[in-house]
């Protein structure tokens, strides 16, 4: 998604108490010291403007989560949309940070032990030559393997059928096993409280349906 620069955003994530511009240095292993209370982490990769993520974690105070993006602009909405969700108080089981989800073994390590990653209408990357930056490409899998739990779990969610069927071969490959998956996420529900984002609502009215899945290790 393109969005605008917003000259304010710097300025506003600086002076956000669980905002983290450089979590590559010293996070790595340690991130349930840097929560209030010792949870279990769930982690969202590409959080744009964190609607999704904010109300996830408001609904839900016994989770520690952690949300990722890599533009400024998306994480200066993400930080106002979380500061709303939280009546402007500083959320205590919820952290934003800036990183590039290529690099995501720079940032979490083995100890970290994240439960479940939630990856929503990702770039599809349609071309051949650039598979290899999708979200749930076998590469990056092997990539969240590395400091995910045991049985740990990945929501994903789509609008697009060839990024779809491509994910079910990634999880495969990577040793996941497909735990529910749908083609008609609104027909058939998979997901106990499925947090609708701005993207499945604007795709759901263009007709498009839904493609959704949890994948666990195995």
């Amino acid at each position: 998604m393109r969005i605008r620069r917003k000259k304010w955003a710097e300025r506003e994530l600086n002076e956000a108490e669980f905002y983290i511009d450089n979590p590559e240095e010293g996070y790595k292993n340690t991130w349930e010291t840097h929560f209030v209370k010792k949870q279990p982490i769930h982690i969202e990769i590409g959080c744009g403007k964190g609607l999704f993520i904010s109300t996830l974690a408001k609904q839900n105070p016994n989770i520690n989560y952690i949300a990722i993006d890599m533009i400024e602009a998306m994480l200066g909405l993400s930080k106002r949309n979380i500061e709303e969700a939280y009546n402007f108080k500083n959320p205590e089981n919820l952290l934003l940070i800036r990183a590039n989800a290529e690099r995501i073994f720079d940032i979490f390590g083995e100890k970290d032990k994240v439960e479940r990653i939630y990856i929503n209408f990702c770039n599809p990357w349609p071309k051949s030559k650039h598979n290899k930056r999708r979200l749930t490409h076998t590469r990056q899998l092997e990539n969240y393997k590395k400091f995910m739990s045991k049985n740990g779990e990945i929501y994903f969610k789509t609008d697009d059928d060839e990024l779809f069927d491509a994910s079910l071969i990634y999880f495969e490959e990577a040793g996941f096993e497909v735990v529910n998956k749908t083609y008609d996420l609104h027909e058939n529900p998979i997901f106990e409280n499925n947090i609708i984002t701005e993207h499945e609502k604007m795709f759901s009215e263009e007709g498009i349906k839904i493609k959704a899945g949890i994948f666990r290790l195995k």
